[in-house]
């Protein structure tokens, strides 16, 4: 072939894929979007998944499929998104544990989600500290001294690294108390415990625990939030309770693969914050105690980063490693 021809297909090849780059970022999606729950079907962040990926397909016009990917303490569904093809088709829904609690407890040597591109935070989970209704306390003022009474009697459960665990860490520390923490596999296992009096408080999600607290099986003592939560007006935040440093949320969001063009996260974002704000999402994250947080992709990247630390420094605390 003649150089000069070799030239003139190169340029003919190069003007085409010039040309055919924005029209594939302007007709995005025009297949359906994957979107991976780390986590096994049927829990609250499923649920929660489900209901945004629900109104992404009425914005988005293309069918937004939840695949439930559980395994390895939500990293099996992480690293698929992580190598995925940076083209916006999938999609992971990460939380505070896959992308915070996660890297401290197994080391971010051998997993580190950083790589991710924010999309949008969904929503926050609070937290609320219960007791079971035979102990003799109405506060936390109530348990912290009921504790110091009884050293070493008192037992607190949940999965082992994970904010139950994290959280009742840290009220040990500050109140400094001498109780036990009891591991279990999830947030089922704990309840049955402590409904049966094997252990006498945790914390845990509101999706988790407001039922309980509806049907007086367990009582709620403080909230954890930056303020009191609607559906329980007359429980104090732990703040409110003399603990400053409790203010942490665990969070829900969207995440793209390493590499996705500024242009579709920009309209997945669109999307999302639109999501959110309808009154069926609002209702659907009311029922399930959650609040929804809308937010610019930035602002959902910012919050990642200031609130990893936190978690690492918590998972520090507990002396929880997987490593």
């Amino acid at each position: 072939m003649m150089p000069w021809i070799r030239l003139l297909l190169a340029a003919v090849i190069a003007l085409g894929v010039a040309a055919v780059r924005p029209a594939t970022a302007q007709s995005y999606p025009d297949r359906p979007i994957k979107l991976i729950v780390p986590l096994e079907a049927g829990g609250p962040v499923d649920t929660v998944a489900r209901a945004a990926a629900k109104q992404l397909t009425e914005r988005l016009k293309e069918n937004v499929n939840v695949i439930n990917r559980g395994g390895a303490a939500g990293m099996l569904g992480m690293r698929e998104v992580m190598s995925a093809a940076p083209d916006g088709y999938t999609l992971a829904f990460g939380s505070s544990g896959t992308l915070a609690i996660a890297p401290a407890l197994y080391g971010k040597e051998n997993y580190d989600p950083s790589s991710l591109v924010p999309v949008a935070l969904v929503a926050k989970l609070p937290h609320v500290l219960v007791v079971a209704p035979d102990l003799p306390v109405k506060s936390v003022k109530q348990l912290a001294d009921y504790a110091k009474a009884n050293p070493g009697k008192l037992n607190f459960g949940g999965a082992l690294g994970m904010p139950p665990h994290l959280m009742g860490a840290l009220f040990k520390e500050q109140a400094g108390l001498d109780v036990t923490f009891i591991p279990y596999k999830g947030a089922a296992p704990s309840m049955v415990d402590l409904l049966a009096g094997r252990t006498q408080f945790t914390f845990d999600a509101l999706t988790v625990l407001y039922p309980l607290i509806v049907q007086g099986k367990v009582r709620p003592l403080a909230v954890i939030n930056d303020r009191r939560w609607p559906q329980l007006p007359d429980v104090p935040t732990m703040v409110e309770s003399g603990f400053p440093e409790f203010t942490m949320l665990p969070y829900l969001g969207v995440l793209a693969p390493p590499g996705t063009a500024q242009s579709i996260v920009d309209k997945l974002d669109a999307a999302i914050n639109d999501s959110v704000a309808t009154e069926e999402m609002k209702a659907t994250l009311t029922k399930f105690s959650a609040f929804a947080q809308p937010g610019s992709a930035q602002d959902f990247a910012a919050y990642i980063k200031t609130s990893e630390p936190i978690w690492t420094k918590l998972v520090e605390l507990s002396g929880a490693s997987l490593r």
